[in-house]
């Protein structure tokens, strides 16, 4: 999901801590140290990291810089390994019959729970190493000036990861401006106390 797109969904943000003058001349070595990191040839199931606006495949912001005027631009990426479940059943059927028959010519029948355990484990393993990750692409918007961050995302789990991105790399706070936040932000006491004294209004009667 991008902001080039004709349409897009996005979250806004406000950062809750003051930021440092010289961590602007940081962010550009700070998002390399927070990178993304490909794991298509190791056996992780996720991995999460910051590339290059202009190009998802660019760690290094070879291809442009972060800085555009104002704003802060770059995205978060993020790949996931996805195994049916139906592919690990029948995987996994075929590991216990295997160890069935091995166990039967030593004349066993049993199979203990650890060794079903460490039987998944080895076949989660080897599908791991069959599945490729799926990549996806979240930009951010980094407002100077507004001192706010837009995110391209209304999924709860990706405004968690990013949140969570964010303050390991940059220690800065982010609070999701939700309408009464943004009203929090520009109204004064009197205003926030009839804010908070509103009622909803049933426009047609509940069935």
């Amino acid at each position: 999901m991008g902001f080039a797109n004709s349409a897009c969904s996005f979250t806004r943000f406000r950062i809750l801590d003051p930021v440092p003058n010289d961590l602007w001349a940081q962010i550009p070595d700070k998002l390399k140290q927070f990178a993304f990191r490909d794991i298509d040839d190791i056996p992780e199931m996720q991995a999460q990291g910051w590339v290059c606006y202009e190009d998802m495949l660019d760690t290094e912001w070879v291809t442009a810089p972060p800085q555009k005027g104002a704003y802060i631009v770059f995205s978060l990426r993020l790949d996931i390994r996805r195994i049916p479940a139906g592919v690990v059943k029948k995987h996994l059927a075929v590991a216990l019959r295997d160890e069935k028959n091995r166990m039967h010519e030593q004349g066993k029948t049993f199979i203990s729970r650890e060794r079903k355990k460490e039987l998944k484990e080895q076949v989660m393993l080897r599908l791991r190493m069959r599945f490729l990750p799926i990549p996806s692409e979240f930009n951010v918007l980094w407002s100077i000036d507004r001192n706010e961050v837009w995110f391209a995302s209304t999924q709860s789990k990706m405004i968690d990861l990013f949140i969570e991105e964010f303050l390991k790399t940059f220690e800065l706070k982010l609070e999701q401006l939700t309408p009464y936040n943004l009203a929090d932000s520009m109204l004064d006491e009197e205003g926030l106390t009839r804010l908070d004294q509103l009622e909803a209004t049933q426009f047609a009667p509940l069935s």
